[in-house]
């Protein structure tokens, strides 16, 4: 895809956490319409590069080089900007937990009609504010929901109070919506539904979303394409049924292996030994090349670079590059 195309684009993306690089030469594209999906284990990075893009990076942890550049009107170029001049407005964030996410002390309808008068600058009335969040939380499917706005989070189920936080993140008419595992917390059903109304807003309203979860089968339902991301890179990139049907990289296989019945492809599911380096700890070479059982000593000297395969696939691995085959199964050191 084309910057051009893009209502986000990242290039080269770092942060550091306690002076090491905790995301390290991260670049993405997402269009108007488009759901991508970012995926992999715990501390691989994929949290982290969606805080950077909205700003909200924790305490010891700084965005420390790349471009970040947003498209903030349709047919637009994507330009530079400063993620406090887009938050709230241009480009929004569901987080994963909405009992912390939303202010326990506000009832569910203002805090939506905050994110309306804020967005404003002060120039829309709280009336009409507390209208239109109404109006957004039965767009986001809450029954009552001039009842329920009058409703403290405590008050809520899950389901509702993660339905709050999007239709709050909706209040700022954004053109980019950031999600970071909106549904974990919720049960199986809920996560369906919740899953199902974030699908139907992105087509409704042309969003683009970046969407950060560790379940394949979520991302496999929602995302048009992947990025798998491992120890602060991404390691492949594609259209979500090719890299999830027919992986690439040893690192992508081995976390489609440790699914059970993957696609229901009738595979028992394997774990991946070991874990991945802390952020100080990476040498040289493949950061998965330790756990892989593919790896040779080149993979050990040398690390791989983010390789473009074909127009829709992108691998960073020694072995694809080269043209040589990844199995199907058995890439992990047991």
């Amino acid at each position: 895809m084309s910057p051009g195309c893009a209502v986000l684009a990242v290039r080269d993306l770092r942060v550091d956490a306690a002076g090491a690089p905790a995301v390290d030469g991260v670049s993405l594209d997402v269009a108007a319409g488009e759901c991508l999906g970012l995926v992999g284990e715990s501390g691989s990075g994929k949290s982290l590069t969606l805080r950077a893009v909205i700003g909200l990076l924790p305490r010891n942890v700084r965005r420390s080089g790349g471009e970040l550049r947003f498209a903030s009107t349709p047919g637009a170029e994507p330009v530079a900007y400063r993620p406090e001049q887009v938050r709230g407005r241009g480009v929004a964030m569901v987080f994963q937990e909405p009992m912390t996410a939303l202010n326990p002390t506000r009832r569910a309808g203002d805090s939506v009609a905050d994110v309306l008068v804020v967005g404003s600058g002060g120039r829309l009335r709280r009336k009409d504010a507390r209208t239109r969040a109404v109006e957004l939380l039965e767009e986001v499917g809450i029954s009552e929901p001039a009842r329920r706005a009058k409703a403290f989070p405590h008050q809520l189920s899950g389901g509702l109070r993660q339905r709050v936080a999007i239709a709050a993140a909706l209040a700022g008419n954004p053109r980019l919506l950031l999600c970071d595992e909106p549904t974990t917390a919720l049960d199986v059903t809920v996560q369906a539904q919740v899953l199902g109304l974030l699908d139907r807003l992105r087509r409704e309203r042309g969003l683009a979303m970046l969407f950060v979860t560790h379940d394949l089968g979520v991302v496999s339902r929602l995302a048009g394409r992947v990025a798998v991301m491992y120890a602060g890179r991404v390691v492949e990139q594609g259209t979500t049924a090719a890299v999830l049907h027919d992986p690439r990289h040893p690192y992508t296989v081995a976390l489609r292996d440790a699914v059970p019945d993957a696609f229901g492809d009738g595979r028992l599911p394997h774990g991946i030994p070991g874990s991945q380096p802390a952020p100080a700890a990476r040498g040289t070479g493949c950061r998965f090349a330790p756990r892989c059982a593919l790896a040779d000593e080149r993979c050990r000297l040398t690390e791989p670079a983010l390789v473009t395969m074909d127009p829709t696939r992108s691998v960073a691995c020694i072995r694809v590059s080269e043209g040589s085959e990844t199995p199907a199964a058995g890439v992990v050191r047991g």
